[in-house]
């Protein structure tokens, strides 16, 4: 749902709104669900702009709740906003309100959902504990069982937001070698795929940067080359960017080029 703000010149856009239904009735309510991964000043009165507009709207109950992931401040957020006067309250409206960073990530340990495998990453977590956190993450993730689609986004989240250093990998190898075989398993295949796609990563951004380099070699012996020829070098594997490094010495006009491509693509 996108909000415009004439007043102000702001649009706003809310991150999760759902239409379902009471349990056991033919009636429906909406659920506004935030994330605010900052603390902003006056969020409350956002929280109820889009109260408002959603029930003018829809004209249905609103159900508003705020995920709050940032780290700092750690004192309890504010879960109301309220116009009052000393003889009138004309509004108090009231959100519900997880903020991660007054968890504990151990009350989270045993519960079979996946949602809090991925932020125990963001609550409170003592640095000694680091490494240990992103083990029990992942522990709890392969017991659930998801599909790779799921694993892969949850892991990736863990991953993101636990990022250790040296020291505290090995701290982080050592808790997974006390777990039980089969979830020891699963978090080696997880942390595996991770190293892969990281490799895998590290060499896309080495080609790109070798594709751009003998682009810009090219342009600077040849002049200007047409947009199709760049299009062609910037598609180029390594054995074949390699292969122009060497052939750019021999090219003195761009037609010398466009023949050497051609010759690469017979």
């Amino acid at each position: 749902e996108v909000f415009t703000d004439v007043t102000e010149g702001e649009k706003y856009e809310s991150d999760l709104v759902a239409q379902v239904q009471f349990r056991g009735q033919s009636s429906f309510f909406l659920i506004h669900l935030e994330a605010q991964s900052s603390s902003q000043p006056e969020f409350n009165r956002r929280m109820f702009n889009y109260f408002a507009r959603l029930h003018q709207k829809f004209a249905l109950p609103v159900y508003p709740i705020v995920i709050f992931s940032y780290e700092r401040p750690q004192k309890e957020a504010i879960r109301q906003y309220k116009i009052d006067f000393p003889d009138l309250k004309v509004l108090e409206f009231n959100y519900q309100v997880v903020q991660l960073n007054r968890l504990h990530w151990r009350d989270f340990l045993n519960q079979a959902n996946p949602v809090a495998a991925a932020l125990m990453a963001k609550m409170k977590i003592a640095p000694r504990d680091r490494a240990k956190v992103k083990a029990q993450c992942l522990r709890l993730l392969v017991t659930l069982r998801l599909d790779a689609a799921r694993m892969q986004l949850i892991s990736g989240f863990v991953d993101t937001y636990l990022n250790l250093n040296s020291s505290e990998e090995i701290e982080f190898q050592q808790e997974i070698s006390t777990f039980i075989q089969p979830e020891q398993e699963g978090v080696m295949q997880i942390t595996t795929s991770w190293m892969r796609r990281g490799l895998e990563q590290g060499l896309e951004q080495g080609l790109a940067r070798e594709r751009n380099l003998i682009v810009r070699l090219i342009k600077r012996k040849l002049g200007a080359i047409d947009v199709d020829i760049e299009s062609r070098i910037m598609t180029l594997n390594i054995d074949d960017l390699e292969r122009a490094g060497e052939a750019l010495f021999d090219f003195s006009t761009v037609e010398d080029l466009t023949n050497w491509l051609n010759v690469l693509d017979a």
